[in-house]
Order: C-alpha cells, then structure tokens, then sequence
C-alpha cells in the first residue's frame, strides 16, 4: 500500500489539526482513499489554543472544503527516533 502526504493549501489554515507538523503521511490505497482516511481521523477541530482548548466546536473541518487540502504521493516516512 502506498503512502501520500496530506496538507493544507493554506499553511497558515487554522482548521489544520496538527500545526506542529505541515503534513500528515498515511498508507492509503489512492489519493481519495488517503483523503477519505484524513476526515475520518480528523472530522472537526476543536477552537481554541493548547493552553486554552473549547469543546469541539462541531464541522469546523475540512469535510465540507474540497479545495482545503492537497494529498500527493510520498515516499515512505523516516521511522521515529527512540531517545
């Protein structure tokens, strides 16, 4: 199974669930698979900071926002460093 990188078109796109990282990699088996895997995971975002989070807010997402996102093939991710 191939991976693809998912990101914003915006960077600065507050909807963006991980604002640490610009791009999300997954496995999927094409790029509408991979997009329809990153709704999934992240259907909303909850509004707010880390320091001060509010409940989720509801379809504050990219769900409705087809332009939002792009998702490209990716080579398969560096595996994480253990300390």
């Amino acid at each position: 199974m191939p991976w693809y990188a998912v990101s914003p078109r915006d960077p600065a796109d507050p909807r963006w669930p991980m604002p640490q990282s610009p791009v999300i990699r997954l496995k999927a088996d094409d790029h509408s698979d991979a997009l329809a895997k990153f709704l999934t995971a992240y259907p909303s975002r909850p509004f707010g900071t880390p320091a001060w989070p509010v409940p989720d807010a509801g379809a504050a997402g990219f769900g409705a926002d087809g332009e939002g996102l792009t998702v490209e093939s990716s080579e398969t991710p560096a595996a994480p460093v253990q300390p």
